[in-house]
């Protein structure tokens, strides 16, 4: 079903499945956009992951530092959460699949102009234009999801929405490790291109479903004329507030992880570029699957009965990661099957975030604000927690790497110094995902009287 601009901002019916209970369908054409959805979200993280990937042989090649590898991955989150305020709050007035279709082009485009690069000034530049592209996924990606599935299947939805992250993860692991070995780290970045301009062809074909249509007892709001209002609204629940302290932690995290792990396995580990990429795929990109297909699933059974029980759920799965990545860090040298399945434990549980988090969201934030609402909480948790990651874990790297040259006497840095330097700086994670955990139990406190304050302003 489509809906003219004019009908977007319109603050009376909300279509035609309005006042449906839980047992509501899904609105036309669902299946094929979740899927199409998946596959660009799934783009959207191959693309960005590739530098964390292949980390190791440009940073070789470019004489960086961790610091400034670390760098390369915190313009691309400075970029793409900026950008990711005006794009939230096009995609509550805009045509979503439009927006979605733009971003992807200019994002694989840019992409391809990484592997172009010859010098550090390059590299910067391209990953700030893939920042740029894919600011447009997110608010628009998930406000559609919003409106194409009803409250009781939409953390599911969520769940394979967010299959996009350990997908795109995988394949970008395991991908760039092969063709690194055949035809050198530059062609995966060209390689990544050609689907992403396909998928943006493709978005154009999606319905763009009534916002708020499968939502029972709420309505459409008629937007305010001032530019600030929605920012406003959004800022004045407290569980979003818990939410986006949940994201910054749980993303310094996830970002730390992706720019660094297949890094610490070479280094600390001593396996070779291919074999850790293979591992990383596993350890931190394939399992998550099962947290987010499980956790979406056992999400949506349990919030039948209990409104916050999305965010009881992530923090109870939080607080297992935490100790199962503690241990998976401490393993001795050598160590890289007990590492590999304690960091598989540890990220299963942590990707239950994405399905219930994203999820509660939409459940807190009325229909015509939620891209604003996704596109704050982006903002916030990237510029001061994912972009946090990659960075702060470097400077970490550095500082330690640089402590045990001292302690041994030596003038010299080497690998050796280096890769206990990583070693010390991944035990921050574990410590945040505890810190994540507190975060979302305050967030789950809160929850229910947000939403009714909500209800009850839309029926005074």
């Amino acid at each position: 079903m489509s809906v003219s601009p004019q009908s977007l901002e319109a603050g009376v019916p909300v279509g035609p499945t309005a006042g449906v209970g839980i047992g509501a369908k899904a609105a036309t054409g669902a299946k094929f956009a979740l899927f199409l959805l998946f596959a660009i979200n799934l783009l959207n993280f191959f693309d960005r992951q590739l530098l964390g990937s292949l980390g190791e042989p440009i940073r070789k090649e470019f004489l960086l530092s961790d610091t400034a590898l670390g760098f390369l991955g915190s313009v691309f989150i400075w970029m793409y959460a900026i950008v990711g305020l005006p794009m939230g709050h096009l995609s509550d007035k805009w045509h979503r699949t439009k927006l979605i279709a733009i971003g992807t082009t200019v994002w694989s485009l840019l992409t391809a102009a990484t592997g172009m690069a010859q010098n550090f000034a390059q590299l910067f530049v391209a990953r700030l234009g893939v920042g740029l592209g894919e600011a447009t996924c997110a608010p628009a990606g998930q406000s559609l999801i919003g409106d194409f599935f009803p409250p009781n299947k939409r953390a599911f939805a969520m769940g394979v929405f967010m299959l996009g992250l350990p997908g795109g993860l995988f394949l970008a692991y395991a991908a760039s490790g092969i063709i690194y070995a055949h035809l050198g780290w530059r062609a995966a970045f060209y390689i990544a291109c050609v689907p992403g301009l396909l998928l943006a062809l493709l978005a154009l074909l999606m319905r763009e479903p009534l916002r708020g249509g499968l939502d029972p007892g709420r309505v459409v709001t008629k937007p305010s004329g001032s530019l600030i209002a929605p920012y406003l609204a959004v800022l004045r629940l407290p569980t979003m507030w818990w939410i986006i302290l949940s994201g910054i932690f749980h993303n310094f995290n996830m970002y730390a992880l992706g720019s660094f792990n297949s890094a610490f396995l070479q280094r600390f580990h001593g396996m070779s570029v291919r074999d850790a990429s293979v591992a990383s795929s596993f350890a931190v990109g394939a399992v998550g699957a099962i947290g987010l297909i499980v956790g979406g699933w056992l999400a949506d059974r349990m919030s039948i009965k209990r409104r916050n029980a999305r965010l009881v759920l992530s923090a109870w799965c939080m607080s297992i990661a935490a100790p199962c990545i503690f241990f998976a860090v401490n393993q001795p040298k050598g160590s890289i099957t007990p590492y590999i399945l304690l960091m598989a434990m540890g990220t299963v549980t942590m990707y239950v975030y994405y399905s219930t988090v994203y999820t509660a969201i939409q459940d807190v934030i009325e229909p015509r604000l939620r891209g604003t609402a996704v596109a704050i909480y982006f903002c916030c948790m990237y510029i001061f927690g994912a972009s946090m990651g990659p960075v702060g874990t470097g400077i970490l790297s550095d500082h330690f790497a640089h402590k045990a040259m001292l302690d041994a006497g030596a003038t010299t840095m080497t690998e050796a110094f280096r890769a206990i330097g990583l070693h010390n700086a991944m035990y921050a994670i574990p410590a945040l995902a505890l810190a994540a955990a507190a975060v979302l139990f305050a967030a789950s406190r809160t929850m229910d009287k947000d939403v009714r304050k909500q209800e009850l302003a839309h029926h005074a």
